[in-house]
């Protein structure tokens, strides 16, 4: 396994009325985050908070290009971003014991911090696909150019963990500094990413390893056959 410190490029907050971020997604413009009873949006250029909707957000927060995910206690909530309205919900696999949420070629994956599990799950009923064993507790989750990465927090410790999609075994571990917590966490597609901070209101980037193009993976994820 390769272990390194994690390098924060920067914080954002803490915000306005924020006392704890639950969840991270990225639109490709914003960064939202969940703060329990709503979902905000800022713009990661300015810091600037743009928008905020209404709603229950508990957890993680996921994003399919077009519509929000958010994890609500024992559910998660399909919400339109132009209106605010939650469009649809299913059951969440932990029954309440949810984290992080990511959505990646037609699924979503859910961090379950009760258990340390990621399960893959049918966004249009809720049933579980595929489970991944982890061995540390899951505070987010997030697909990157076919890695999976998953944050974890323990007392004083936390970190980026990228483990294998088929064994969930332990790959790559980014170490962040003592005291600096993982709530949430999303790749923005690129160099990084970005890392709900807990009680501290904040969310932090942190810079993605480079890979090399022998070893890149490209866009696909290593699953059975799970695309919609």
């Amino acid at each position: 396994m390769k272990r390194s410190a994690a390098e924060i490029l920067h914080e954002y907050g803490p915000f306005p009325g924020v006392d704890r971020v639950n969840g991270v997604t990225f639109d490709g413009q914003h960064v939202w985050f969940a703060t329990g009873d709503k979902l905000n949006a800022f713009d990661p250029a300015s810091g600037k908070t743009v928008r905020s909707i209404d709603v229950a957000a508990h957890a993680g927060t996921a994003y399919d290009g077009q519509y929000l995910f958010q994890i609500a206690e024992d559910r998660i909530q399909k919400i339109d971003p132009k209106t605010g309205h939650v469009l649809a919900t299913i059951p969440a696999p932990g029954g309440g014991g949810d984290s992080g949420l990511a959505w990646a070629e037609g699924t979503l994956w859910v961090g379950q911090h009760r258990g340390r599990k990621i399960h893959q799950v049918d966004p249009q009923t809720g049933a579980i696909l595929r489970t991944i064993e982890s061995k540390r507790v899951v505070t987010g989750v997030t697909w990157v150019d076919g890695e999976l990465w998953h944050g974890t927090w323990e007392g004083d410790e936390s970190d980026l963990t990228r483990v294998d999609p088929r064994t969930g075994e332990v790959l790559e571990r980014l170490d962040m500094p003592p005291g600096v917590g993982v709530s949430g966490l999303e790749s923005d597609g690129g160099d990084q990413f970005f890392c709900g901070g807990g009680s501290s209101g904040k969310v932090r980037a942190v810079r993605r390893p480079r890979r090399g193009s022998a070893t890149g993976s490209g866009s696909k994820i290593p699953v059975d056959s799970t695309s919609k």
